[in-house]
């Protein structure tokens, strides 16, 4: 499974490794990713995300019904 963010789209960024001697490399910047279960009461049941943890603040702070209907509205979950 990708590391990507099931609500928001989160995804791997791309970037450089800068030495002391500005020598460059690339490198990546993953998500911040977890693995959480969450009750939608709704539905009457239990569903397992993969979410960034910024995910997971707007989840605490709105409430997961409302996050998943921004995330379908935006085309993230279906």
């Amino acid at each position: 499974m990708s590391r990507v963010c099931e609500l928001t789209g989160k995804k791997a960024m791309v970037g450089n490794n800068v030495s002391h001697a500005k020598n460059r490399t690339k490198r990546t910047f993953d998500a911040n990713l977890i693995k959480k279960r969450f009750y939608i009461p709704e539905e009457d049941k239990w569903v397992t995300l993969k979410i960034s943890t910024s995910a997971l603040k707007t989840i605490n702070k709105i409430g997961i019904s409302a996050t998943l209907k921004r995330a379908r509205a935006n085309g993230f979950v279906k």
